[in-house]
């Protein structure tokens, strides 16, 4: 799934001088043509539709897979969690994936990571489809997930560059909504190619998805970092060019944007360890679904391995309605805040209402699928529970990391952005490793609950961060937003 942002590079990137010397014609960066917020409405919708075919496959990635269990062990001949390795390294790759993508598209630009990740994760997924070793399998999704995650954590640093904040709010949900079909829809799409093909055919479709991706990209894709277009329009137009730091600067930077703070803003800056302590339980529990859905399903309603992947439409489903969930308060309560404030200067708390209505789904859902997945009650009913848990799930992401991006500043967004990928999908990898021994052991009842009490000892995050969130944020170490 996606993070929620890089550096707003756009405009907090230092200036490059615009009137060197009396012979240098003046230049207005904020007026010029290669300026992306000067774009067409239709150049910025393909920036849009790239992305959100890059996040699509991404995600798809995750859990396309994840029907061809019972067939890998037979074929492979490993075990029921060994089986389940192709998946979760895939997921670990998404964690590892951005901590390089997201500093390195800030060197080279946010384009070239699109144009060279994704043939690069295409081949290694045609590796994963044609090999006969177990090892090579999860070695290749490994390296295909790695390949494909940049897209997840660069793409919100791309909107935040094309779109001023007033209208970044409708193309950032609906890009984000793509990430989070994909491990809805996976299953579904998996479960009918696992059945009627085979397990290596999941990796031919998402080629499919790649090629098509890779035809948008190369169409109508452009660079969109600002210091780099700021240095190719200077070089235009004759002006004086800031030379590039040395590559040891570079390096620090790298290691200190990357990895070093992160690790340091999880352990010492509440917003960043709440937050990702929320989004990752929940995550970790979507992903444990991908093996829960299929045990309960076959045992308790002797569902087939495509009946089972049709359950995963409830994710789509609460992830459309969590999506229309944002765009309706982002209308009529977060925009009824700007006239009230500054410009530019509305308090970050009032991203946070979406994961407050959003909070109370996540354990309506778990409790309700919990007690009702039992054979003397209909199907029907634990399908349905999954739906307020995918709402619950998509609002909570999206307000959260909008909430982390308005309250930090500079190169502070990425390493925010980058502690939150990391534990997202730290966690998400490694629950689906012992989801069916759990399950085994507690029962569908008392493992889902289990689930769902940590959702409740995590519901009041968010209304806590609305209600002392200036307070909060005053006290960082880092530079935050003080309005």
């Amino acid at each position: 799934m996606p993070d929620g942002g890089q550096v707003e590079s756009s405009d907090e990137a230092e200036e490059l001088a615009v009137d060197a010397n009396a012979a240098q014609p003046a230049w207005d960066w904020s007026t010029d043509p290669s300026n992306p917020y000067n774009w067409s409405a239709g150049k910025k919708a393909w920036q849009v539709a790239m992305i959100s075919s890059v996040g699509f496959i991404a995600s798809i990635g995750t859990s396309i897979i994840s029907p061809a269990h019972t067939q890998l062990m037979a074929e492979f001949d490993v075990t029921s969690t060994q089986a389940i390795l192709p998946l979760s390294l895939y997921v670990f790759a998404l964690a590892f994936g951005p901590v390089i993508g997201g500093p390195l598209s800030e060197t080279i630009g946010r384009y070239l990571l699109y144009a060279g990740g994704l043939p690069l994760g295409g081949l290694f997924t045609l590796g994963a489809g044609l090999t006969n070793s177990f090892a090579g399998l999860c070695i290749l999704r490994f390296l295909a997930g790695t390949c494909f995650a940049p897209s997840l954590s660069v793409s919100s640093g791309l909107l935040n560059e094309i779109y001023l904040p007033a209208h970044r709010a409708i193309p950032s949900t609906l890009f984000i909504l793509t990430p989070f079909l994909g491990p809805g829809l996976g299953p579904v799409i998996g479960g009918f190619i696992v059945n009627r093909k085979g397990w290596r055919w999941t990796q031919w479709a998402m080629l499919f998805f790649a090629a098509f991706s890779m035809v948008i990209t190369l169409v109508f894709g452009r660079e969109t970092y600002h210091p780099v277009l700021k240095h190719r329009r200077a070089r235009e137009l004759g002006q004086t060019v800031p030379k590039q730091p040395p590559l040891r600067k570079q390096i620090l930077a790298f290691i200190t944007i990357a990895l070093l703070r992160p690790v340091h803003m999880l352990a010492t800056e509440p917003i960043v360890s709440f937050v990702c302590l929320y989004v990752a339980c929940e995550f970790a529990t979507l992903f444990t679904l991908f093996s829960a859905v299929p045990y309960t399903f076959q045992r308790t309603y002797a569902f087939s391995i495509e009946q089972s992947g049709l359950v995963f439409l409830s994710i789509a489903v609460g992830c459309l309605l969590g999506t229309l969930t944002i765009l309706l308060c982002d209308v009529f309560l977060y925009r009824r805040q700007i006239p009230r404030h500054p410009p530019h200067q509305v308090p970050p708390e009032y991203r946070l209402y979406p994961a407050m209505v959003g909070s109370i789904g996540l354990p309506v859902g778990l409790f309700w699928f919990a007690w009702t997945a039992r054979p003397d009650i209909s199907w029907a009913s634990p399908t349905l529970a999954i739906v307020p848990f995918a709402w619950g799930n998509i609002c909570i992401f999206i307000s959260t990391m909008q909430y982390m991006v308005d309250t930090y500043h500079g190169t502070n967004v990425a390493s925010a952005a980058s502690a939150n990928s990391l534990a997202r999908y730290g966690l998400a990898g490694a629950f689906p490793l012992f989801t069916s021994q759990m399950y085994s052991a507690l029962g569908i009842g008392w493992a889902t609950s289990l689930l769902g009490f940590i959702a409740v000892a995590l519901l009041p995050v968010p209304w806590v961060f609305f209600q002392f969130g200036k307070q909060i944020r005053a006290r960082s170490k880092y530079e935050t937003a003080s309005y």
